[in-house]
């Protein structure tokens, strides 16, 4: 255990000797050190000390700019020493900051020790509170972290790093919600890549998890902040665009797709890229009423463009598709 630091600042020599050969003989040899002056005090390694103990009046200055001083450095606690029928002054000083008061008596030398003893043991309970008190919110934090990784885990599908199906059940809930009060539109968009299976059977499987990643990344290249996307399953994907129509959606999409077409071309190691079959819905060109309704409004416009020969894009409120087959 290292042994005590304490710090008398008292201008009268023999006073500061005094107070020292009381303190030392308490507390033992080598524990205390002196000053003279405010000046002399901030010269020392104030935060390597254990209690300041300070007279009233200095050289230059009070003991009240001296805790000013100290308390704008450390956390140190000061025990300000004051004259007799000064009450008002000690009253100033622990309101300023002082952790306690001795007042000198005619035999108050007695009693510094005990003093600082109790003010030393106050200090080491604040220590151990503020020590448990940032233990407490490392722990609070760590843990609202592995909250939030835990969270993102099961809100996310593990190969393309979008959202997975339920999580996105949730987000087109609060997405419809914050639509109809705010009488804007959201668009939903159905996305599947076009023969994937006969490329996952061509090329094997790693091939076609690369041509799922392929598609998420040109997917979330080409999407706003307030957009959503998310992997709806096998090779299929959905978008949720907030404040956009069918048209505004159409746009999207066409950047989504013509980015695909040259990544997965350059994966393939061949001229064609792999095309993308697109439906879209919006809640207020179809009148929608809920959820179930947008995106089966949308899946069943990505049928409608499957079935038209693939490779488009169509608007389900449209009479034919939005965007025609892409050249090749």
């Amino acid at each position: 255990m290292e042994p005590l630091k304490l710090l008398i600042i008292e201008d009268d020599p023999d006073q500061r000797e005094l107070i020292r050969q009381t303190l030392e003989d308490h507390f033992g040899p080598g524990t205390v050190a002196g000053a003279e002056s405010i000046a002399e005090a901030m010269r020392q390694d104030l935060r390597g000390l254990d209690l300041i103990l300070c007279d009233y009046n200095l050289p230059d200055g009070t003991g009240l700019d001296l805790l000013e001083r100290v308390k704008s450095t450390c956390s140190t606690p000061v025990i300000l020493v004051t004259g007799e029928n000064v009450g008002r002054i000690a009253a100033e000083a622990v309101r300023r900051g002082a952790t306690d008061y001795v007042v000198k008596t005619q035999d108050y030398l007695p009693t510094i020790p005990l003093v600082i003893d109790k003010n030393l043991q106050v200090a080491k309970i604040k220590r151990e509170n503020e020590s448990l008190r940032q233990d407490l919110e490392l722990k609070n934090r760590q843990l609202e972290q592995s909250l939030r990784r835990v969270e993102e885990v099961a809100a996310t599908d593990p190969l393309t790093g979008l959202y997975n199906r339920r999580h996105f059940g949730k987000v087109l809930e609060q997405l419809f919600a914050e639509a109809q009060r705010y009488d804007s539109d959201l668009s939903c968009v159905m996305i599947d890549l076009d023969g994937y299976k006969q490329l996952n059977d061509a090329f094997g499987h790693q091939i076609g998890d690369q041509l799922l990643v392929v598609a998420a990344k040109a997917i979330t290249a080409n999407l706003r902040r307030m957009d959503v996307a998310a992997r709806y399953g096998g090779d299929e994907f959905v978008l949720l665009l907030p404040r956009a129509g069918g048209p505004e959606a159409s746009g999207v999409v066409v950047r989504v797709r013509d980015d695909f077409r040259l990544a997965s071309a350059a994966l393939l190691r061949r001229n064609a890229g792999v095309t993308m079959s697109i439906g879209i819905a919006s809640l207020r060109a179809d009148n929608v009423s809920g959820t179930e309704q947008l995106v089966a409004l949308a899946d069943a416009a990505l049928y409608q463009a499957k079935a038209q020969g693939r490779n488009c894009i169509v608007i389900s409120d449209s009479v034919g598709p939005a965007a025609g087959p892409v050249a090749r």
